[in-house]
């Protein structure tokens, strides 16, 4: 049998991981994303996009946001010994990720996705194998965290069954289903949920429902908190503990690249929760996130800043000074937010490029 080295890498393998607001595991990918495309090409063509990016993604669309909205977030993950892995762990590192949990494999390359962009939406080919290490034996034991993100189909590991055991709030997302069959079975894993997230498809499939309102209906009876969300027509939740039920509709956005818009409506929404906000400025912030994201190419690195809040909520408010009264009406409803900008600092963030910097660039 083949033995895989594994090991940690700079300062976070030897330390203690520290109280953390959000954990998560899962797979992180090299993500290089294609973008000004007319339509997918067809066999045998050639075409020329006309933007390109490269960042970290999957799971580390989630972490990033998080950590960008102020979160203290851990990742544990595997990351190949190679110029993808450095580009990926320097990345997250740099980013403010506690990458304690996570390793460094040699003779493994870091999995790739190739994601293409076109009319809002995307379609992606990837390459990669399974990781090595089996997440028990990374992640033995539940960090002390607020908040896990789960997927539904792992709720079995070690380390989210000792977090629910310990109270810690567990938000949870569902995968595409690639055989369509869309188990029923899946949905008996929302008792160990605080909140669930899917999107109207996954809801209404699972669900066996026509519309995303009857989904919402029905996994409100099988978990606390639930949010639709449902593209362009916004999201509807339900939060059972309140009894608050909720419609928020999208903001309209040139969208530029969809890659990650529901990982960084789940930070927000995390963060939301987390600060015990009413249901709809959860999910009215948790909107304005992903709003700000598919306006940038890449997943992680899409993710807004503090900085880029503060910019819309400037600019909304300049227009409604100036007159309009559609401003007016949306820089009201984010009033809300006053109190938490105060907590933090005009920044701006890192966006993707269409190369891989060297170290000495970074």
């Amino acid at each position: 049998m083949r033995r895989w080295a594994v090991r940690g890498w700079g300062d976070g393998s030897d330390r203690r991981v520290s109280d953390l607001d959000v954990f998560m595991q899962g797979t992180v990918f090299f993500d290089m994303v294609l973008t000004g495309l007319p339509t997918l090409p067809q066999p045998g063509t050639e075409m020329h996009a006309e933007g390109m990016g490269s960042c970290p993604g999957g799971i580390a669309n989630l972490a990033v946001a998080a950590s960008r909205l102020g979160l203290r977030a851990g990742l544990a993950s595997t990351f190949g010994d190679d110029v993808y892995g450095d580009f990926l762990w320097g990345t997250l590192a740099e980013e403010g990720v506690d990458l304690s949990r996570s390793r460094r494999i040699s003779d493994w390359h870091s999995p790739v996705t190739v994601s293409l962009a076109v009319h809002r939406d995307r379609a992606m080919v990837t390459h990669g194998h399974p990781s090595p290490v089996p997440v028990d034996e990374l992640v033995p034991s539940a960090p002390e965290a607020a908040a896990g993100v789960v997927t539904l189909g792992e709720m079995d590991q070690v380390w989210v069954r000792e977090a629910h055991r310990k109270g810690v709030k567990l938000f949870g997302d569902v995968g595409w289903d690639p055989s369509e069959q869309w188990s029923t079975d899946v949905l008996d894993q929302l008792t160990s949920l605080h909140a669930f997230m899917p999107n109207s498809v996954e809801a209404m499939a699972y669900s066996r429902t026509e519309d995303p309102r009857a989904a919402l209906l029905h996994l409100a009876d099988l978990v606390p908190v639930v949010v639709v969300t449902c593209g362009g027509q916004g999201a509807i939740g339900i939060d059972s503990n309140t009894g608050e039920e909720e419609w928020v509709p999208s903001l309209p956005v040139n969208a530029v690249d969809a890659t990650g818009a529901g990982d960084v409506f789940a930070a927000a929404f995390l963060l939301g929760s987390l600060r015990e906000w009413p249901l709809r400025n959860r999910m009215a912030f948790a909107n304005l996130c992903a709003a700000l994201s598919v306006q940038q190419v890449g997943g992680s690195l899409a993710a807004p800043g503090w900085g880029d809040i503060i910019d819309w909520i400037s600019g909304v408010r300049a227009a409604a000074a100036q007159g309009s009264r559609a401003a007016a009406v949306l820089g009201h409803s984010y009033e809300f937010l006053d109190e938490e900008l105060t907590r933090h600092q005009h920044t701006s963030v890192r966006r993707a490029v269409a190369t891989v910097a060297r170290f000495s660039d970074a």
